[in-house]
């Protein structure tokens, strides 16, 4: 469906792309999508925008009426006309929202709290080994 096909029909052209893949490319009527501060949702009409997307259910309305669901990552979020493109590192498709949501929490949040730790055990390194270095220029030009 070309854009123009997409705009006369009231309905955007939704693309969700992962780095190793394109997760979603399709015609939705609705997409519904959660920001820092919360919910939102989109429709054809809508004004050109960004937003920084958290881990979370993406729901769209395909032309025939069904919903269809896909687990995402953080990402971003860009409509500019009917196109409506969603980029992130993790995402998968699915029927089942709930079934989603616990994927969600189990394998994006938790990897969250995972780098979160990695981080801060390297910040204990670095300043470790500061201090080693520190410790030597004294004890060698003290």
């Amino acid at each position: 469906m070309s854009p123009n096909d997409a705009a006369r029909a009231g309905s955007m052209n939704l693309k969700v792309l992962l780095p190793t893949e394109i997760l979603v490319d399709k015609p939705v009527s609705k997409i519904i999508a959660e920001a820092e501060n919360g919910e939102f949702c989109l429709l054809p009409r809508h004004i050109d925008f960004v937003a920084a997307l958290v881990p979370g259910v993406l729901s769209f309305y395909n032309d025939d009426g069904s919903e269809s669901f896909a687990a995402i990552d953080r990402g971003v979020l860009v409509k500019c006309g009917q196109d409506v493109t969603v980029s992130t590192y993790k995402g998968v498709t699915g029927t089942n929202m709930s079934e989603l949501q616990t994927m969600i929490e189990e394998r994006f949040l938790a990897l969250d709290e995972h780098e979160r730790k990695a981080r801060t055990a390297l910040a204990r390194l670095e300043a470790g080994t500061l201090r080693g270095f520190l410790d030597l220029k004294e004890k060698f030009h003290g």
